[in-house]
């Protein structure tokens, strides 16, 4: 598969955050989910955010994707600040410029694999690209089950379905939640597998949560969160190397190093063992 990469694939970020911080409540049982997290995400780059449960890494990709709207702080697609868009707008950025992987395949279930993977053109009012729909379908390997309704497909094929109908808007970026989670493990590689090749053949922007070191793996760069905060990465991460970063994890760094940014082209843990402080 091969084609020119999107413009907004070009070098650069795709997103950032600065100052973002969620908390849900108020007084003695607040809850801050983030706490003054600043994070950019490399253009045409595959990020995976990993964390112990409760560390506010679902928080931070709902927060990046404009689906929920932070305490504090901002977030900017490409060049658009999330803060100044209106509901109205943002729900269109979100239909037009962002794509969505999530656990539960979230299928129509009424309609064909190609009608749910054209849906998000269908609610604007616009015509797939027939050269593009033809590229994206044989991409994830759906050619031979169009007409089928989600029921007769099975889960890895579901997925992929749902990873079609992220591609088929062109998005700025990708956003998968745990898109493994359903899956077997040979499926699961399946899916894996497709998001990589929409990095590296497609030119797109991944951002992927997951608690799965070995889905982790196929990322280009991981961002590990805990109580809130970005506290270490790593770059050219493998399994083994991510279980190690995990079990290290050292929420008080996240604290010390103060507001300064986890770069997209921040430093990364050496293979050798030494550490930085450092979700239509």
């Amino acid at each position: 598969m091969s084609v020119a990469p999107p413009l907004h694939a070009a070098a650069g970020v795709a997103v950032t955050a600065r100052g973002l911080t969620r908390r849900y409540g108020s007084g003695q049982a607040a809850v801050v989910a983030l706490d003054d997290v600043d994070v950019d995400f490399t253009a045409g780059r595959f990020t995976a955010i990993m964390g112990p449960s409760g560390s506010g890494k679902s928080t931070l990709m709902h927060c990046l994707a404009g689906l929920d709207r932070p305490t504090a702080g901002s977030v900017r697609l490409g060049d658009t600040d999330l803060a100044r868009l209106d509901d109205r707008r943002l729900t269109l950025l979100r239909r037009d410029r962002v794509g969505f992987v999530f656990q539960k395949f979230n299928l129509l279930p009424a309609l064909t694999a190609e009608q749910n993977i054209v849906l998000p053109l269908d609610i604007a009012g616009r015509r797939p690209d027939p050269a593009w729909l033809r590229q994206v379908v044989a991409a994830v390997g759906l050619t031979d089950r169009l007409r089928h309704r989600p029921a007769e497909l099975s889960g890895g094929q579901q997925q992929r379905v749902a990873v079609a109908r992220a591609l088929i808007t062109k998005p700025w970026v990708i956003f998968a939640d745990e898109p493994t989670g359903n899956l077997d493990s040979r499926a699961g590689a399946e899916v894996l597998r497709l998001l990589r090749e929409a990095v590296d053949a497609l030119g797109q922007t991944v951002v992927m949560v997951t608690h799965d070191p070995v889905a982790a793996a196929h990322a280009d760069r991981v961002v590990f969160l805990a109580d809130g905060r970005p506290v270490r990465e790593l770059t050219a991460p493998t399994a083994e190397r991510i279980l190690d970063a995990l079990a290290h994890l050292d929420p008080a760094a996240g604290r010390s190093a103060g507001p300064a940014a986890v770069s997209a082209a921040g430093p990364s843990v050496p293979p050798a063992g030494g550490t930085d402080a450092r979700g239509w």
